[in-house]
């Protein structure tokens, strides 16, 4: 017996999904913007000479680059508040789940983009007597952006990915909404089909301006 498509009750109930699709976008930007905050900071403490400040943010970027995505939630909306005796909503405790694991992430991007540019280059900017931030604004960073590029582009669309387990906490994401319609509807091949095709397009569309993102950041190098 072949099965029957069909969309109909899925499309019915769009309102649910483009709703939950906002909720991913939303969420996926502010864990983006945070994490590219925390990571240049554990980047910069990394390469700190003292070892004060990069044993520290060696030992919580390993901690999250080998630990699962699903740990961090949980710890943060379960765990956290029993031990800081507050109250977390599903919203908040995602965010703090995906900005600090992106921002570990993050902090390899950054820092392996900062040591891929030559020693010579370094050097040669000492010897003309220029301090280290200058150094860094001036000759190491405007390179060392473009090499970073990529794999921050990957590393973005991986956390949009990872905003699925957000449902786990009862946010209303994509998925968390796509779980809503399947119970309504016990459609569950055309409501998952439906939520992949959109996680596809928005993720396609934003690979899209992430290359002429990137053709720009090249032609003015």
């Amino acid at each position: 017996m072949s099965y029957q498509w069909d969309f109909a009750p899925v499309l019915a109930r769009s309102n649910l999904l483009v709703t939950g699709l906002v909720n991913t976008i939303e969420i996926a930007l502010i864990s983006i913007v945070l994490g590219v905050i925390l990571g240049l900071i554990l980047a910069f403490m990394r390469l700190a000479q003292r070892r004060m400040l990069s044993y520290p943010a060696t030992a919580l970027i390993e901690f999250y680059r080998n630990t699962p995505p699903l740990v961090h939630f949980f710890w943060f909306f379960y765990a956290l508040p029993v031990l800081a005796n507050i109250s977390l909503n599903p919203f908040v405790a995602a965010v703090l789940a995906l900005s600090t694991q992106s921002g570990a992430f993050y902090a390899e991007v950054f820092r392996g983009g900062i040591v891929s540019i030559e020693r010579a280059q370094w050097e040669g900017a000492k010897a003309l007597g220029m301090k280290r931030s200058q150094l860094m604004r001036r000759i190491i960073l405007p390179q060392a952006l473009t090499r970073m590029f990529p794999p921050f582009v990957e590393r973005s669309f991986e956390l949009t990915k990872t905003t699925a387990l957000a449902s786990t906490l009862a946010y209303a994401d994509l998925m968390y909404q796509a779980m809503i319609v399947n119970s309504e509807t016990f459609r569950p091949l055309e409501v998952y089909t439906t939520i992949a095709l959109m996680y596809v397009i928005l993720l396609v569309s934003a690979s899209t301006l992430a290359r002429l993102a990137e053709i720009r950041m090249t032609a003015y190098r």
